[in-house]
């Protein structure tokens, strides 16, 4: 039996009030569904191109602003 999703761990809801799944939430799930999601922990390896290269680089982006910022 699948347990509930918690708050916090599994999602979020980010500012427009939607759910985002955490990268915990995708690794327990085990595989990258293809939906390009925010933290996708699996390089979005089922997301077709181009919009996977698209993504990639916006994650590098990121991250690259990230370490900006410290």
């Amino acid at each position: 039996m699948k347990q509930p999703l918690v708050e916090k761990i599994d999602f979020y809801y980010n500012a427009e009030g939607y759910m985002v799944f955490t990268e915990k939430f995708h690794l327990d799930r085990g595989y990258c569904c293809g939906n390009g999601c925010k933290h996708c922990p699996f390089d979005y390896e089922k997301v077709p191109e181009p919009k996977r290269a698209t993504l990639l680089a916006r994650r590098r982006e990121e991250g690259e602003k990230g370490k900006e910022n410290r």
